[in-house]
């Protein structure tokens, strides 16, 4: 057996594991070393001394408190490799100036006093808008962009010179030498002058000021302001600011300082440790949780990173733990990478370059007979089954030799990572790769390899034996565990993985199974939470698909896959699916017909309807359908051979249980879905509740029945569900629907010449919407539902009272960052207008108007009731139970 020492001298990755990485005396009392460091550099600045070499001895050691000497050192060494300008670029938010000006000076003040110059860019949206609001001038935010006026351009200026100067200042107190650059750097354009205003495109970055502020010793101070070429300021968001400096610079860290010092699974609230996107994006934004700001500002940091080298890596970071997200292996915030995609091969005819293998082999080689010693054991190989994992470059490499018999265990042989791969974090996911395909493993590692704490993170148990440790994962059986232990006691390494390997390699292959030791590390078993983007219980491991439905060849969403690539462009059914409408003479009917026919995979074969039966369907080009009037025992009859995948009630309330009665009785009814526009299921545990955008995914894709909320209902829970935590009462209702809504059968209500100048309020206590939204936010909830003179559009004014005092600001903040992502629900700052939300397919919410009080709001919302209030929402639900992508078929505007 061949085992490979890992590279001498390796940059340890980013594993972010920080139990595996921290000096013993650093885990037990982490919490009060880090207290202590801050004490006492902060104590360093007031008197800053004159001798730097001997400063930055000194704050390399107080940072070996949070993490190891070596970890220090690598990364120090990391950092200085490239010019100053390329070390980072730290953004800023405003309210980090006000509430951590502080901590933020100290971590700046710390690096500085090893030799590092960050560039530092920053905003100061937050003081910005309570300056407009105390004035009496609401911000005004279109698609989360300011509205820049002359006005409020004046304002910004002065307002960002001041923060800039504070933010010098505090550090020049600090004996730490600052430069402000407030122009000069960022050129730019209008981005839409008669949209925006005085918002600015950046397109030109002149580094220029940056590199004399650094040859001058000084920190470069930017403010996220621009100039056109003819001298016009332009104010420009901090974060693109950043990003344009960010591509300008090509540094090693993008670092977004956050109050919440990362971003957050949605769903179990706990910090994601690492992203590398190359690996985990599509299986990351496929998962239900990953939504509202934590989507968007991952799409955006992909965006970015997808223009500038590998080596660049982004963390969002609160300033007080800088030290320990730039210095240990550990973090403390969320680090994104681009990361590497990882090859396999088991055959020596699989790898693309024969030679290049054997380079990365004899890399970690020592002695003359290095490459003699690898193309033995390549050769050895040619006969051997094993499994290798490696990136295109190679910078990471492992070997897995199966088991061989029933009681032999798969052995990692070998495992050689450069400098580059431990950076880039490819190190992680090898090993995932390979825990992927084999459920237990053995290895065996150096008991002085530097990385050693690395493999005890990855192991679940470990023996120590002669100057090596044996690790081990995957074994639950105490006898298991009881004979590895004697083995690997009486035999040492050449019983792992196979017991006639050196039977089967020739005796030259023996010799290099003695002289090179398997590279494995890592502390103590895993404690701590580990640098990945989620639990590894929590992601699926695979994305094989298999068919829901047994008794038929079409393959559908895997039920077996808790997360299904939800809206993303591939679907995880590739065939078909045959649909049939019961009630298609009503307006939802038809809008849901017009949807189906453009949909590529749903094909519509039955359509119902007792008033059209005998009439050609119109509007529906991928067949030729006539209108039948389908009784229940025809329904039935048609479950029973399993000619329908998908039935859409479009009934109205009360008259479907019949035919979903049918269905029920149907062989082939566990084969099929049911979605039921009406309301006769909506307060029914057995079904799901159709809603995508408050409703968790999974959910309705595992489900075969869904329950379609109302058209009221759906844009009532949106506009309040990201308020319900701050709930002072009950929320208020006023809703008005176009006559669409009032449906087919005439009736005062959609008799256009009773509603010219006129609005008839009906039902004004104890509709069905109101226990609707009711039950399915968790609060009572008042709803006071009119009708309009106008066809299609809902408008609904909620008056909601808030327990605690809020501002406009921050409850349109609140909405934005629940909704990001969400492609059918748009947020403004203004109260949206029926005549823009008909014929559309999404909900708009707006308005947020705050009473003097501050403990109500008031927030408009609109919908299209045929639409996302009906036959757009269906096609969602359809789309997920199916197994195609949630919006596919659905126009996005």
């Amino acid at each position: 057996m061949l085992a490979l020492r890992s590279t001498a001298g390796a940059v340890a990755r980013r594993s972010r594991t920080s139990a595996g990485r921290l000096s013993l005396t650093a885990i037990r009392n982490a919490p009060k070393a880090s207290a202590s460091v801050a004490l006492i550099y902060r104590r360093a600045y007031s008197a800053p001394s004159t001798d730097n070499l001997s400063t930055r001895s000194t704050v390399v050691q107080l940072l070996s408190n949070i993490g190891s000497k070596r970890e220090v050192q690598q990364y120090l060494s990391h950092f200085t490799s490239v010019s100053s300008q390329q070390f980072a670029v730290i953004k800023v938010g405003g309210a980090i100036i006000t509430e951590h000006l502080e901590s933020l000076t100290s971590a700046l003040a710390f690096l500085n006093h090893v030799g590092l110059f960050p560039v530092v860019v920053h905003g100061a949206g937050p003081q910005l808008n309570k300056l407009l609001e105390d004035a009496g001038v609401e911000p005004q935010f279109e698609e989360g962009i300011r509205v820049t006026d002359g006005k409020t351009l004046a304002v910004a200026r002065k307002l960002f010179l001041e923060e800039n100067l504070k933010l010098v200042e505090k550090l020049e107190e600090m004996g730490i030498r600052a430069r402000p650059i407030t122009s000069g750097v960022f050129g730019a354009d209008f981005l839409d002058k008669e949209k925006y205003d005085l918002v600015g495109r950046i397109n030109k970055v002149n580094k220029d000021p940056i590199q004399a502020a650094i040859n001058a010793g000084c920190l470069p101070i930017l403010t996220s302001m621009a100039e056109t070429p003819e001298g016009q300021v332009l104010n420009v968001n901090a974060d693109v600011a950043a990003g344009e400096l960010a591509r300008a610079l090509e540094p090693l860290k993008i670092v977004y300082l956050s109050e919440k010092g990362g971003l957050f699974n949605a769903d179990t609230n706990e910090k994601i440790s690492a992203i590398n996107l190359d690996e985990e994006y599509e299986d990351l934004m496929s998962q239900w949780w990953c939504r509202y700001g934590t989507r968007l500002k991952i799409r955006e940091i992909k965006d970015l990173l997808e223009g500038l080298p590998r080596t660049t890596s982004v963390a969002i970071i609160h300033p007080a733990d800088l030290q320990k997200e730039l210095f240990t292996d550990s973090g403390a915030g969320t680090l994104i990478r681009r990361g590497n995609k990882l090859r396999t091969a088991s055959d020596i005819s699989e790898f693309y370059d024969l030679q290049k293998l054997k380079d990365v082999l004899v890399r970690d080689r020592e002695g003359l007979d290095a490459r003699a010693t690898v193309d033995r054991y390549v050769d050895g190989l040619k006969s051997r089954e094993f499994k290798s994992y490696f990136d295109e470059a190679m910078d990471a490499l492992a070997i897995v030799l199966p088991p061989t018999t029933s009681t032999s265990l798969a052995n990692l042989a070998t495992f050689t990572i450069t400098k580059s791969g431990w950076l880039t974090n490819i190190a992680d996911n090898v090993f995932a790769a390979i825990k992927k395909d084999h459920p237990k493993l053995v290895w065996t590692v150096k008991e002085d390899d530097e990385n050693l704490t690395w493999f005890f993170d990855k192991a679940e148990g470990s023996l120590s034996k002669d100057g090596e440790v044996m690790f081990w994962y995957g074994i639950e059986n105490g006898d298991e565990v009881k004979d590895l232990m004697t083995e690997f006691t009486r035999h040492g390494r050449s019983m792992l993985g196979d017991a006639n390997l050196e039977a089967r390699l020739h005796r030259a292959a023996k010799e290099a199974s003695s002289s090179l030791s398997a590279s494995v590390t890592r502390g103590a078993p895993q404690k701590q939470h580990a640098r990945a983007f989620s639990t590894s219980a929590r992601r699926p491991v695979s994305r094989t698909t298999m068919p829901r439905f047994p008794s038929s060849s079409r393959g559908y969403a895997s039920t077996t896959n808790p997360n299904p690539p939800f809206g993303s462009k591939n679907s995880s059914n590739t065939q078909p699916a045959r649909v049939a409408l019961i009630g298609a003479r009503g307006y939802t009917g038809q809008a849901l017909i017009s949807l189906l026919n453009a949909h590529p995979n749903m094909d519509l074969r039955h359509v119902s309807s007792r008033e059209l039966a005998g009439q050609k369907l119109k509007g529906y080009e991928k067949r030729d359908i006539t209108y039948e009037n389908l009784s229940a025992e025809d329904v039935r009859r048609m479950a029973e051979k399993d000619e329908i995948d998908c039935w859409v009630m479009a009934l109205p309330n009360g008259v479907c249980r019949p035919f979903v009665d049918a269905v029920e009785e149907g062989k082939g009814s566990s084969n099929s879905v049911i979605v039921d526009l009406s309301a006769d299921y909506r307060f029914d545990s057995k079904w799901t509740y159709g809603l995508p955008e408050l409703v968790t995914r999974s959910d309705i894709a595992k489900a075969t029945r869904i329950s379609n909320p109302g058209c009221y209902a759906t844009a009532a829970q949106l506009g309040i569900a990201p308020l319900v935590p701050f709930l002072g009462g009950q929320p208020t209702v006023f809703g008005v629907s176009g006559y669409s809504g009032a449906g087919t059968k005439p009736s005062p209500k959609n008799n256009v010449q009773n509603l010219e100048n006129n609005i008839i309020p009906y039902s004004l206590t104890d509709h069905i919407h109101e226990r609707e939204v009711s039950n399915q936010l968790g609060v009572e909830v008042a709803f006071i539902p009119h009708v309009g003179m106008w066809f299609q559009g809902i408008h609904h004014t909620i008056s909601i009272p808030l327990k605690d005092t809020m501002s406009s600001r921050d409850i349109r903040q609140l909405y934005q960052e629940r909704y990001a992502g969400e492609k059918l629900v748009k947020v403004t700052g203004e109260p949206p207008s029926v005549k823009s939300i008909s014929g559309k397919h999404g909900v708009e919410i707006g308005g947020f108007g705050v009473h003097s009080s501050g403990k109500r709001v008031v927030v408009c919302a609109t919908i299209d009731n045929l639409l996302k209030g009906a036959a757009t929402q269906c096609l969602q639900n359809m789309n997920l139970s199916l197994g195609f992508a949630e919006y596919e078929g659905i126009p996005l505007d």
